[in-house]
């Protein structure tokens, strides 16, 4: 079988089996090999380095879609991914760019498995040091960066300085890595934070204000605070961000939900820090042309089809007290707006916080449905209807999505519903396969 032919999920089957553990903080590891595959993270376009809690993704997006709307071409690494590992990578290019195919992944996977010879090495570290490789290798004027986890001694903290590193919301999640109080994982977010290098953050609580103001401080970094320094808002409708070089009012993000509009302004003012020049005209394009999928993402394929007519489905993989927040007030916005039946279709792993999550959905009074999925720490959906239960919520667990979807059908005389698949990005990517979608 040559290079070209030899399948994704081979390799990285191969590769996880490198290092006993799945996840192991440090970055010994990350400079040693990429020491011997000649420093490509030395050999970078500017690097826009995302780190936070909640909307790392949405914001490397709308970063994304400003610089694209903008003539500029950028490489983008996020993580995880929904349907296909491939995801993970996009190689800059004119008209917004690619996917990276399967022989040009494999080709780097087995460049660099050959080079570290055997050497324990976690999955997610060989495969950011593939996207460094391939990041060097082709030309573009931007890369952006997601934090997989945390950020002091995340796989992607290699870069020595970044044009700008951005933390986005910061809350309670992964308490067993990162710390059991918001100030402790503050401190690993800011963790990403440079020597002189600038930094934009997004509105934060005083507790982890406080902890990234500290570390900036003693990394003399300056610090472009959302509320300070620059304010993105919705009003009437629209979206309005001002800094100091003046005011931009112009149409609401895609994206729903009135978090997005604090995604897109902290994006704004990365990619402005980072120094691109953005005219007015390249921030409305990219408002109106940014997409994220698995987030708060209205579906309209195989899954709608199925349901009465007049439902709506909206997905999102929010899995932390954080997200849970955010996408309670977006669902609570569109019941004001148009109220419906609410029914959530809800799987979590079971190192999440589930209650933490769900406390948020009390007031909107949603049936719930829970569902397992394929991912070897989800929690089963007997256990997670427990934890909706002592939360307040009506929950039944059905033994799988399609399940939960025949028990939305089979209520006849009900008006069309409002459905809410969320808990999990894992359970996120099931559910895009299942409604037909492709990732491009």
């Amino acid at each position: 079988m040559t290079v070209a032919e030899t399948p994704i999920a081979a390799i990285l089957d191969r590769l996880a089996k490198l290092h006993p553990k799945l996840i192991d903080l440090s970055l010994d590891r990350m400079t040693g090999a990429l020491e011997r595959l000649g420093n490509p993270h030395l050999a970078l376009p500017p690097v826009i380095h995302v780190a936070g809690t909640n909307g790392k993704g949405s914001t490397s997006a709308f970063a994304r879609a400003f610089l694209e709307a903008s003539g500029r071409t950028v490489h983008v690494y996020t993580s995880p991914h929904l349907v296909k590992f491939n995801e993970r990578y996009r190689l800059g290019a004119a008209g917004g760019g690619r996917l990276v195919d399967d022989a040009t992944l494999a080709d780097v996977l087995l460049e660099v498995e050959r080079v570290n010879e055997g050497q324990p090495i976690t999955q997610f570290e060989i495969t950011t040091i593939a996207g460094l490789m391939l990041f060097a290798r082709h030309p573009a004027d931007a890369v952006i960066l997601e934090v997989g986890m945390g950020g002091r001694f995340d796989a992607t903290n290699v870069v020595p300085r970044p044009a700008v590193s951005v933390i986005t919301p910061v809350s309670m999640d992964h308490a067993d890595f990162l710390g059991d109080t918001v100030a402790k994982i503050a401190g690993e977010k800011a963790g990403i934070l440079k020597r002189g290098r600038p930094a934009v953050v997004a509105r934060q609580t005083p507790e982890a204000l406080a902890v990234i103001e500290a570390a900036a401080e003693a990394s003399r970094s300056r610090l472009f605070v959302s509320g300070l320094d620059w304010f993105a808002r919705s009003e009437n409708g629209r979206f309005v961000f001002q800094d100091e070089d003046g005011l931009v009012d112009a149409p609401p993000p895609r994206l729903a939900g009135v978090h997005q509009f604090e995604n897109a302004g902290t994006a704004l003012m990365a990619v402005k820090t980072a120094g691109f020049a953005m005219t007015p005209a390249a921030v409305e394009r990219g408002l109106q042309t940014v997409s994220w999928p698995g987030r708060l993402q209205r579906l309209t394929g195989d899954i709608l089809a199925t349901l009465p007519t007049g439902a709506e489905v909206w997905l999102d993989g929010g899995h932390n007290p954080g997200g849970g927040e955010v996408l309670a007030e977006a669902v609570s916005t569109m019941q004001a707006r148009q109220p419906k039946p609410l029914v959530m279709i809800a799987g979590m792993i079971s190192t999440k916080d589930p209650r933490g999550f769900l406390d948020h959905f009390r007031p909107l009074a949603p049936r719930v449905l829970t569902v397992p999925f394929a991912y070897p720490a989800a929690l089963s959906a007997p256990a997670l209807a427990d934890a909706a239960r002592a939360s307040g919520l009506e929950a039944t667990a059905c033994d799988s999505l399609e399940a939960a979807l025949a028990a939305v059908r089979g209520e006849p005389g009900r008006l069309p519903p409002r459905v809410l698949i969320t808990g999990s990005l894992y359970l996120a990517g099931e559910v895009l396969a299942r409604d037909g979608w492709k990732p491009s």
